[in-house]
């Protein structure tokens, strides 16, 4: 089985229901089918060989899922260009991938077609030109079409999905068709999801979205575009909607919680709010559950997709779980390794790994780097934390994030949750700073909700009362907004760029620039 035929088996089954919606626009299955096969058809006939890179660069849009799904249905391997991205960056990864296909949008045209080699058909979606170079232009002049069925193994790459990581240049990870199929199966067992779900794709199908579009199709639900990511929209779309299930980072749910009114709504229908990419402090998790009713959340990594491990939300109503990320999922092992290999016992910290069928391949052309990731069949994660007795994995931050202030660890995420409990802290994010008496000092970046004040030592105060003196920031910067990247994390890279610029007595050691 391939990952397409959990969309192939519910519009076969189901071809009235309604398989996406955005703005006035919905689509039922049997007919996101036909412009799937049709589609599908069309890029065989542009480039028959199977496995081929097809690239996309688009915004959240109808022709976008199409165009993705089409790509799994031709057989052949999708590579998802960052629309955030610049043109010189994308360049790159399409120089490095070389498609024979590139699929984009007319927003994101100067970008993706920066530097595009002259064998590559450029493709526009989101038009509805008739032309052959256009989507819709395929659409036309192969409908009714199928596409050939490909015979591939388990093992054959689906996806290039490029991570900017933590240690340098992106690299393109290698997702195997075993590994969608694991996620599919791994999304739909831990969130027990309904034919009747309704899921509101806020994050971009290039991120965290393409993960749970292949979960709601093969349970008969409704994948509803996002109209706009601006907190006050979402909210009106989420309650008007009707939807039923979410993912998106804990930044955008911080600005949601602090929207006027957002307590008064009504969320009887939401049974699935999901955060990810990022840690989420503790008092803002138990403020979302009273607000919303629901939260989840799971931990993943582009190298192991969405659901290496995940907490249901009966689990997560419990406060003493709300600093872990869940339990392992049932396709994948986790274990928690010393640097000399050994694997821990609960309760001890070290490096997260796993292993099972939601790992990767391997890095696109980097056998170098697989090598160094994949050791013995465990994925090595660079993330840190433990396994409690019962199973619940708790992270403690990137190995190479942990700040070391005079010989003691000190971890981000627990500053940043005492940092947290000042009413006045609306984000925050934690890093060390080369010091030439500590090693490393403390110091922390703190955006604050409008129209309150702090001092820097009351909130030196609030941490050193909750964690002691090595924990403390030796400096706290005020910041109107902590920069973010295009998953919706805090960019600690473009927090210390900021403040070297605009700080010169920060210096910023090399090993710490790549966080």
């Amino acid at each position: 089985m391939q990952p397409i035929d959990f969309l192939l088996r519910t519009a076969n089954a189901f071809p009235h229901r309604i398989a996406l919606e955005a703005d006035d626009v919905s689509m039922t299955y049997g007919e996101l089918a036909r412009q799937v096969s049709a589609l599908a058809a069309a890029f065989q006939d542009i480039d028959p060989v199977p496995g081929s890179r097809v690239a996309i660069c688009a915004g959240n849009s109808v022709p976008h899922v199409v165009a993705l799904m089409a790509v799994l249905a031709a057989g052949k391997t999708w590579v998802p260009l960052n629309p955030r991205s610049a043109g010189p960056e994308l360049a790159r990864i399409i120089d490095f991938t070389t498609p024979s296909i590139l699929v984009f949008d007319e927003a994101h045209r100067e970008q993706a077609c920066y530097a595009v080699p002259a064998g590559t058909r450029r493709l526009v979606c989101g038009t509805s030109s008739a032309e052959p170079n256009s989507v819709a232009g395929l659409l036309v002049a192969w409908q009714g079409r199928v596409p050939r069925r490909q015979s591939r193994d388990l093992s054959d790459i689906q996806a290039i999905k490029f991570t900017g990581g933590t240690t340098g240049a992106p690299k393109g990870v290698m997702q195997s068709l075993r590994a969608w199929n694991a996620t599919v199966v791994s999304i739909l067992t831990a969130m027990q999801l309904q034919d009747d779900e309704r899921y509101l794709a806020v994050a971009s199908i290039t991120h965290g979205t393409s993960t749970f579009l292949l979960p709601v199709f093969a349970c008969g639900g409704t994948i509803v575009l996002a109209s706009s990511t601006r907190p006050k929209s979402v909210l009106e779309q989420l309650e008007s909607g009707r939807i039923t299930a979410t993912f998106m980072p804990p930044t955008l749910i911080y600005d949601l919680l602090d929207e006027p009114g957002v307590a008064k709504r009504d969320w009887s229908k939401l049974r699935h709010m999901v955060y990810a990419a990022a840690p989420m402090r503790a008092d803002r998790i138990a403020q979302t559950i009273e607000v919303f009713g629901t939260l989840e959340t799971s931990f993943g990594q582009t190298e192991a997709p969405a659901v290496i491990a995940f907490m249901p939300s009966i689990e997560l109503r419990n406060s003493e779980r709300h600093g872990s990320v869940g339990r392992a999922t049932p396709l994948t092992e986790i274990g928690i390794m010393a640097p000399d290999g050994r694997l821990l016992p609960p309760g001890e910290t070290g490096e997260i790994v796993v292993r099972g069928d939601l790992l990767m391949s391997g890095y696109w052309r980097q056998p170098e780097k697989t090598a160094e990731t994949i050791v013995d069949g465990w994925l090595h994660t660079g993330d840190g934390g433990y396994l409690d007795r019962e199973g619940f994995l708790y992270l403690k931050d990137r190995l190479r994030d942990v700040v070391i202030s005079g010989g003691f660890n000190v971890y981000p995420t627990d500053v940043e949750n005492a940092l947290g409990k000042h009413p006045a802290v609306c984000r925050c994010a934690v890093f060390g700073v080369a010091d030439p008496r500590w090693g490393e000092a403390v110091h922390a970046a703190v955006q604050l909700r409008p129209g309150t004040e702090v001092s820097a030592d009351t909130l030196r105060g609030v941490v050193r009362a909750r964690l002691g003196p090595v924990q403390t920031p030796k400096q706290i910067h005020f910041l109107d907004s902590l920069p973010l990247t295009a998953n919706g994390k805090v960019s600690k890279q473009a927090l210390r760029d900021q403040l070297a610029n605009t700080d010169g007595k920060a210096h910023f050691p090399k090993e710490t620039l790549a966080s």
